[in-house]
């Protein structure tokens, strides 16, 4: 079986990040069993000094990609720094849970108002992680191991692929480098949309991906999920993803929790 290695560049705080992930949730779905994801923090933010600012970029990111996002987050309680959130993905993954982590540092941040920014904020985030052993992660996450980790994780983005740093001083988020058993390496940068992942997957000797699931499958294995999310997954187009989900709530198959800022987080009911 050939295997797909994923090293993900990125915050949980990262608007860009959140409008690709679609393209990663494809990405899990597609290649089931043969995608294996590294994810580096790379510290978007040591301190957020104008929210406005950072909103007009999530609002941006939700128009682009139609990812769901609840703005008012950075108008009421910004998260000071972005760092939090990132320690909390390193603590993560002392239990291999980093990936859930970071899933649902990403919908608590653009989806559900909570800044993340606190240890016992993180510590709650946590207790959604499926798995989670909460009281070890609060230990790891106040460990002196984690930050150095995270430490070595912002430096790797300053340092690596320095031709496409820009005016930043570090690699674009989101950014993935796709390599294979016996593939070429393929670089993504500064991209969320699905098919160039998907692409990059095939240059990168993963094959070709499997065929979409169903949507009781993909809700009960990966939600909750967004429509788009959805759409990406289960290979549903236009309206087709929106008009599924909501002839599965009507079937009592699916349930919504709205966003306030429009759309929907989607799980299986």
């Amino acid at each position: 079986m050939r295997v797909l290695f994923v090293t993900c560049s990125t915050d949980p705080t990262c608007p860009w990040s959140w409008a690709a992930e679609p393209a990663v949730r494809a990405l899990e779905a597609r290649f089931t069993g043969r995608v294996a994801f590294t994810y580096v923090m790379g510290g978007l933010a040591r301190e957020f000094r104008a929210p406005v600012e950072t909103l007009a970029h999530v609002l941006d990111a939700g128009a682009a990609s139609g990812q769901p996002v609840d703005g008012r987050l950075w108008l009421q309680r910004p998260p000071r720094s972005s760092h939090p959130a990132c320690l909390a993905v390193k603590a993560a993954t002392e239990q291999r849970l980093d990936g859930p982590m970071l899933r649902a540092l990403r919908v608590a941040l653009m989806c559900r108002r909570r800044s993340c920014d606190t240890s016992d904020g993180l510590v709650d985030v946590a207790r959604d992680v499926a798995g989670m052993d909460v009281e070890r992660f609060a230990v790891d996450l106040a460990s002196n191991a984690t930050v150095e980790t995270f430490g070595a994780d912002v430096e790797y983005v300053r340092s690596a692929a320095p031709e496409h740093h820009g005016d930043s001083g570090r690699l674009p988020f989101p950014s993935f480098q796709l390599r294979g058993d016996g593939g070429e390496e393929v670089g993504v940068f500064d991209e969320w949309q699905v098919a160039p992942l998907l692409d990059a997957a095939r240059r990168a000797g993963a094959g070709e991906p499997d065929p979409p699931p169903a949507l009781d499958e993909a809700l009960a294995r990966l939600g909750p999920l967004t429509a788009p999310e959805v759409a990406a997954v289960c290979d549903l187009p236009g309206p087709r993803a929106p008009a599924e989900l909501w002839r599965a709530a009507a079937e009592w198959r699916a349930r919504a929790e709205p966003v306030a800022g429009g759309g929907a987080l989607w799980s299986a009911a």
